[in-house]
């Protein structure tokens, strides 16, 4: 039986197309927070509305979301791909949360799109850019699986210490509301 293997070109190619279609979307995305770009809210807005979900301090949730994603136009390019992927997943963690209520399907308000930009962004992190990529070109030396896992841990850890302050928050605040 013979195995069949992707060609060193077509694996590189399949990451490129990885890396814009992620990247793009997540730059879009961090873009509408930072600056209203897209049709989006804008810092002000998106820290209002962080404030409501149980993001605390709102404004700088707002901030770290938003650069957390802006960095997906480094994806794109393939510019420190590793790390801004890492930062790419853990804010779509925090976002999957925020959504998870609302089941997985996007028409549902679910957490269907940020699961799926998450998990491609984690891929992105383990498996680095390719070699059609600007860390390919400059010869990147922070390039390596482990600095991959590492940035890729240290995004999770964050996000889910993130998380349990925001859930502790929210938790507060029914405990307030209720009494």
């Amino acid at each position: 039986m013979t195995r069949r293997r992707t060609s060193g070109k077509a694996l590189d190619a399949g990451l490129l197309t990885l890396r814009l279609a992620v990247g793009a979307t997540l730059f879009a995305h961090g873009a509408q927070k930072l600056t209203g770009w897209f049709g989006g809210p804008g810092l002000e807005q998106t820290a209002a509305g962080m404030q409501q979900m149980g993001f605390r301090p709102a404004k700088l949730s707002a901030v770290t979301a938003g650069v957390s994603e802006a960095a997906g136009g480094l994806i794109a390019l393939g510019a420190g791909t590793r790390v801004a992927s890492a930062a790419g997943a853990a804010a779509m963690l925090a976002a999957s949360d925020v959504h998870r209520p609302n089941g997985f399907f996007a028409q549902n308000g679910g957490l269907e799109l940020p699961a799926v930009l998450g998990v491609a962004s984690a891929a992105l992190t383990l498996t680095g850019p390719g070699r059609y990529s600007i860390d390919e070109a400059i010869g990147h030396r922070y390039d390596h699986e482990r600095y991959g896992v590492a940035a890729l841990a240290a995004a999770l850890v964050t996000a889910a210490a993130v998380l349990r302050r925001r859930r502790a928050a929210t938790q507060a605040a029914g405990d307030t509301a209720q009494a």
